[in-house]
């Protein structure tokens, strides 16, 4: 009998230190920009699933992140880096046509940016290059 206890403590301690149960952002609450878990004041660390999926560390955003539509279709996809997004993202329609590509830089969109409509054409009025987040050419 003791093979068994002994399988049934490993079993249970296995499942004290790794979880299984998984956060959605509607789990959390956000304040001045800072993600915790509802009903608590210590910034939240750990993975997010549900349609917007990545890790938040002490409470902020950090690493690969993707979104999705409500209809499963990968909506967009870039990484953040203490709480601002970073580097090169891209979203897309419902349809699954591309939207958007560009470049992020502390959370504001910078270099070439290029923006399709849902038919695929370049939507020319938003595509061009940026600088600190505004547009200085075409």
């Amino acid at each position: 009998m003791k093979p068994m206890k002994t399988l049934l403590t490993i079993l249970f301690i296995s499942l004290l230190s790794s979880p299984s149960w998984s956060v959605t952002l509607g789990d959390l609450v956000q304040r001045e920009g800072i993600y915790y878990e509802k009903f608590t004041n210590v910034p939240f660390s750990g993975e997010v699933t549900g349609e917007e999926q990545g890790s938040i560390k002490n409470g902020l955003r950090e690493g690969s992140w993707v979104d999705y539509h409500e209809n499963g279709q990968l909506y967009s996809k870039g990484n953040y880096k203490n709480g601002l997004q970073e580097g090169a993202w891209v979203g897309y329609y419902k349809n699954g046509r591309l939207e958007y590509k560009g470049i992020y830089k502390n959370g504001s969109i910078e270099g070439p940016w290029v923006w399709y409509e849902s038919d695929g054409s370049v939507f020319k009025f938003l595509t061009g290059t940026f600088k600190d987040g505004v547009k200085i050419s075409d």
